[in-house]
């Protein structure tokens, strides 16, 4: 596909964007947008940056900033235009987005929920946030420190896998008057 190609072509992934920031109800980053996006349809990575700018331009999305991370979300006005406009975007594709959206949700979801990541300070050690984000806000949110690139690599790993496990150990410690 060309960026210049057909108009009907660039509107039908234009309001492609639009169904999935409606169908997601809540504001989701560039990564998770393209990654859900590319679920359904095949689309360049530069074009789809066009086409969130272009949107952005317009009006009918917005960007907001959460822990350094952009995110989008639809605004009242792309919903209007939306429910004008989807009807252009083919059934085939709206099916595919249906279908495939809940394990792509949840995958998004689950994968964004849980966040570990650590850098590296001038004396060689290592800074570690861990946190669990729950509906765009941060619920419960630990930061340490490790000796070696090895060490911070496995506590984020092991909480990366873990969290599950780990959070509720943590409150039951913290709560714990024993």
């Amino acid at each position: 596909m060309k960026l210049t190609s057909d108009d009907k072509t660039l509107a039908e992934n234009k309001v492609l964007v639009l169904y999935i920031l409606n169908k997601i109800g809540k504001p989701i980053s560039n990564d998770s947008l393209l990654n859900l996006v590319l679920s359904v349809t095949d689309m360049n990575y530069f074009y789809f940056q066009q086409f969130l700018l272009d949107l952005l331009e317009k009006g009918y999305i917005v960007s907001s900033t959460n822990d350094g991370h952009t995110l989008y979300n639809i605004t009242n006005f792309g919903k209007e235009t939306l429910e004008l406009t989807q009807d252009i975007l083919p059934g085939i594709i709206k099916l595919r987005v249906d279908a495939n959206f809940k394990d792509e949700l949840d995958t998004f979801e689950n994968k964004h929920s849980i966040i570990a990541e650590y850098t590296l300070n001038s004396d060689n050690s290592y800074n570690i946030t861990c946190k669990i984000i729950d509906s765009n806000d941060t619920v419960f949110e630990v930061r340490t420190f490790a000796g070696s690139r090895e060490q911070a690599k496995e506590i984020v790993d092991n909480w990366n896998e873990n969290a599950d496990k780990m959070y509720p150990a943590i409150l039951d410690i913290l709560t714990n008057k024993n």
